[in-house]
């Protein structure tokens, strides 16, 4: 069953609720009952609206008649799984999502996150945790928060390229608009800001994901690979502004100006 396009609710700003709620609205996907009703529990407690579906095919009919803002999905489910689902959302909407895994399913976290996941957790968790990446997504998506405030307005301008940071948006230099998913976008933007010096994948992470990364955590490289490879589609050079310094991070070769 194919997903319909998903209308997508204008972003709202989660900042102003002390973390907690601000209206966010979101979406559980488990098949496992016990822990479907636990993360329910667990949200709810903590000031947010939540809804919750066993698989792909309620999933669908919440998504087209509820306004939600960040889905919460198990990979690990019979019949479509996680994946699926993450990739089909993915092709109609940006709305955030966070992939819940198995502990030590590796290649799980680095597939969803090439399919468009936001962030990853692995089972078991924290409930601690868990809120934490709900609260980072939700302020880093929202176009709205005064950290994108702060930022917005400006322009960047590097090997023919322009990023401008009020639309977010990125520009090749054939002038066709490029889609970044959230992560990609804050990856690129610490890129832009810190030009022609080495980053470790400690700093990206921390700039990038306002997150603190798990030992050996490669999420960063995968999102470096994926921006990447939407900069190589547009250009043929795109894919060589990014270097990767062995044993020390990455660096992003092109001057920056800003217009």
């Amino acid at each position: 069953m194919k997903l319909s396009p998903i209308p997508h609710p204008p972003r709202r700003d989660f900042t102003e609720a002390s973390g907690l709620d601000g209206g966010a609205h979101l979406l559980v996907v488990d098949d496992d009952p016990e822990i479907r009703d636990l993360l329910v529990r667990l949200l709810r407690k903590h000031g947010y609206r939540v809804t919750s579906s066993r698989n792909g095919v309620e999933m669908r009919e919440i998504l087209a008649t509820a306004g939600i803002d960040l889905v919460v999905l198990d990979i690990m489910m019979p019949g479509e799984d996680g994946l699926t689902l993450c990739r089909e959302i993915r092709a109609f909407s940006d709305m955030p999502i966070i992939m819940l895994t198995a502990m030590g399913e590796e290649m799980d976290r680095i597939v969803g996150l090439e399919m468009g996941a936001d962030d990853y957790l692995a089972k078991p968790f924290s409930p601690r945790e868990l809120l934490a990446r709900v609260k980072a997504v939700l302020r880093r998506t929202s176009s709205s928060s005064p950290s994108r405030e702060r930022k917005g307005g400006r322009m960047f301008a590097f090997a023919r390229w322009r990023l401008d940071t009020h639309r977010r948006e990125l520009t090749s230099p054939d002038g066709v608009a490029i889609d970044l998913s959230a992560g990609e976008y804050d990856l690129l933007l610490a890129f832009v800001e810190h030009p022609q010096r080495i980053l470790s994948r400690d700093q990206l992470l921390d700039m990038a994901r306002n997150r603190i990364g798990q030992p050996y955590d490669r999420s960063i490289d995968v999102q470096v690979s994926r921006l990447r490879r939407k900069l190589g589609d547009a250009d043929p050079l795109g894919a060589d502004l990014i270097k990767t310094v062995r044993g020390a991070g990455y660096l992003f070769l092109p001057t920056v100006e800003r217009p």
